[in-house]
């Protein structure tokens, strides 16, 4: 279980980097905080309170940066497709057909761009 959880909070992690959240450390936890606007202000959160694995709200934002990027984002069922929307020639990137719930399978194509794109 730890591990797992391990895993999360490292693929959020990235999700927060990849993101540009401003980071700060606060006395007297040392933990290393992660700035997420919300609405119309923000909240500082520590590494294992990032919640993109959980909420559209944290998630969306990410699907939205992508397709800045010029890639379409197709979710549909237990599936995610991501795909450059400028220039067909360039073969599908992502292509998960996993079982899940949308968010699971949405993270997860999310996590797996990112880390292909580095």
């Amino acid at each position: 279980m730890k591990s797992e959880q391990y895993q999360i909070i490292n693929k959020n992690k990235l999700i927060a980097e990849f993101m540009g959240l401003e980071t700060a450390t606060f006395i007297p936890s040392g933990h290393l905080n992660y700035y997420h606007k919300e609405r119309n202000s923000g909240t500082w959160y520590e590494v294992h309170e990032l919640s993109y694995n959980l909420s559209w709200d944290w998630l969306m934002p990410v699907v939205e940066k992508i397709e800045n990027f010029g890639f379409e984002i197709i979710i549909a069922e237990s599936r995610c497709k991501i795909k450059h929307n400028t220039d067909h020639s360039i073969k599908e990137l992502l292509n998960l057909e996993i079982m899940g719930s949308k968010i699971d399978v949405t993270y997860r194509a999310v996590v797996e761009f990112i880390n292909q794109n580095k």
